[in-house]
C-alpha cells in the first residue's frame, strides 16, 4: 500500500493494516481511523481494554541542571508540585497568554550520570516541529540539552478498566502502587525495557508507553495476540470527548487562554515566579471572561458538529448567536448528542438551555457538567 506524498507512517503502520485498520491522513500522518468499527471500539475501551498507536506524538526530553526550573517559566502550572516519579498535564502560552500547545510533563528526576535533571514532554502531534523549535529559543543560552527521545521508537496507549490487569499479565509486575500520573521503567519479558505511565485521553485507567521500535512492534503483536481490541482515531475522539478531555486546535488554540477553555486549574498564580503570558492571565483573572468554554447535552437525537451555532433559547428565537460549538459528535455511553461549546461568560451556567442550530433548525441543549461521562472508581 503507498503511502500519499509527504505522509509519515509509524513504527506500527504495517500491523495496523494487517490488523484490518482504514488508514487517513491526520497531522502528517497516515494513522488509522478504525479497526472493528468505532462503536465496538469505544465499548471495547469503555468495558475491557484497548489499544492505540499513538507514535505519531512528539517526546521531548530536557536535560540539564536546572532543567525544571526553566521549564517553569514556559507553563502556568507550577512544576514543583510534582516530584520524580510524578507528571502533570500543563500548557504552553504565546504572550498574549494564548496556547500554543497542551502537554504532558513528566519528571524523571536527578541522574546522578549526567549530573542533570531529567524531564519528558509528550507534545502533540500538528505541534511538535513549531514546539520544538520555539522550546529551545525560549531556553537559549541556558545549559539545557532539548532532543526527540521518541526517534523512531512506538508510543502506545493502553486504555480501559482491564487495561491494568493486561499490562501486569504481560509484564509479571503489580502495578497497584504505580498511581494516577505516576511513571517508571518496567521490564517486559521478551520484550524489554518500557517507559509507562498511568495516563491517557479516554477517561479509563490505563497506561502511556514508551518503547524502541521493534520492542514496540513486540508488545502490539502480543496485546493483539491476548485479544485486546485495536482502536483508532474515531474511538479515539468519541471517548477523549465523553471526558470532556480538550482537543488543541478544536477547543482551545493561540487566540484562546486557559481561563476561556475551562483550563483555569493549571493556572497557578500564587507561585511567584513570572511565565510567558502571565501578565495577560492576571489582567484576565481580575476583570473576568467574556467567554467560557462548556458542555452541551441536547435534548433530543441531533448530532452538534464543530462550527455549529449556539443560541440563547428565548421567547422569540433569538437571532444573535451566543457562541460556537468546539468539539461535538454522538456519545454512544449516553446515548446523546455532546459538544463542547465556546459561549458568552452570561450564558455559561450550568443547567442554562440553549440552542444550537443544525442545518437550519434549533435543537435544544443544556449546558451541563464537564466531564459528561465519568468511568467507575
Amino acid at each position: 500500500m503507498a503511502a500519499p506524498d509527504a505522509l509519515l507512517r509509524t513504527p506500527l503502520f504495517e500491523a495496523a493494516c494487517s490488523a484490518g485498520g482504514r488508514m487517513v491522513p491526520f497531522a502528517g500522518w497516515e494513522m488509522a481511523v478504525q479497526f472493528a468499527g468505532l462503536l465496538q471500539e469505544h465499548k471495547a475501551v469503555r468495558e475491557r481494554c484497548g489499544l492505540f498507536d499513538i507514535s505519531h506524538m512528539g517526546v521531548l526530553r530536557l536535560s540539564g541542571p536546572g532543567a525544571k526550573d526553566v521549564l517553569q517559566g514556559l507553563v502556568p502550572t507550577d512544576l514543583f508540585r510534582i516530584g520524580p516519579g510524578e507528571a502533570c498535564y500543563t500548557v504552553l502560552l504565546n504572550e498574549q497568554g494564548g496556547i500554543r500547545d497542551d502537554l504532558i510533563v513528566y519528571d524523571r528526576g536527578w541522574d546522578e550520570t549526567t549530573q542533570a535533571h531529567e524531564l519528558l514532554l509528550v507534545i502533540n502531534a500538528a505541534c511538535a516541529e513549531a514546539d520544538t523549535a520555539w522550546i529551545r529559543s525560549q531556553l537559549e543560552p541556558a545549559e539545557i540539552e532539548v532532543t526527540d527521545h521518541k526517534g523512531d521508537g512506538v508510543l502506545m496507549a493502553l486504555q480501559g478498566p482491564e487495561a491494568a490487569t493486561q499490562l501486569e499479565a504481560i509484564s509479571g509486575t503489580s502495578l497497584a502502587g504505580l498511581p494516577r500520573f505516576g511513571h517508571r521503567q518496567l521490564a517486559l519479558p521478551g520484550i524489554g525495557e518500557a517507559f509507562v505511565a498511568r495516563t491517557g485521553y479516554t477517561g479509563e485507567d490505563g497506561f502511556e508507553l514508551l518503547l524502541p521500535r521493534e520492542a514496540g512492534q513486540a508488545f502490539w503483536n502480543q496485546c493483539v495476540e491476548r485479544g485486546i481490541q485495536p482502536c483508532g482515531l474515531g474511538a479515539r475522539d468519541t471517548l477523549r470527548l465523553e471526558a470532556a478531555m480538550h482537543l488543541y486546535g478544536s477547543d482551545m488554540d493561540k487566540n484562546t487562554t486557559p481561563l476561556e477553555a475551562g483550563l483555569g486549574w493549571l493556572v497557578h498564580l500564587d507561585m511567584p515566579k513570572p511565565f510567558v503570558g502571565r501578565e495577560t492571565l492576571e489582567a484576565q483573572t481580575a476583570a473576568g471572561v467574556q467567554q467560557r468554554l462548556v458542555g452541551l447535552k441536547l435534548h433530543d437525537k441531533a448530532i452538534p458538529r464543530a462550527g455549529y451555532l449556539v443560541f440563547k433559547q428565548s421567547a422569540d428565537g433569538g437571532s444573535d448567536a451566543v457562541g460556537v460549538i468546539t468539539s461535538g459528535g454522538w456519545s454512544p455511553s449516553l446515548e446523546a448528542g455532546i459538544a463542547l461549546a465556546m459561549v458568552s461568560k452570561n450564558d455559561a451556567r450550568v443547567g442554562n438551555v440553549l440552542a444550537v442550530e443544525i442545518r437550519g433548525k434549533r435543537h435544544l441543549s443544556t449546558v451541563c457538567r464537564r466531564p459528561f461521562y465519568k468511568s467507575a472508581p
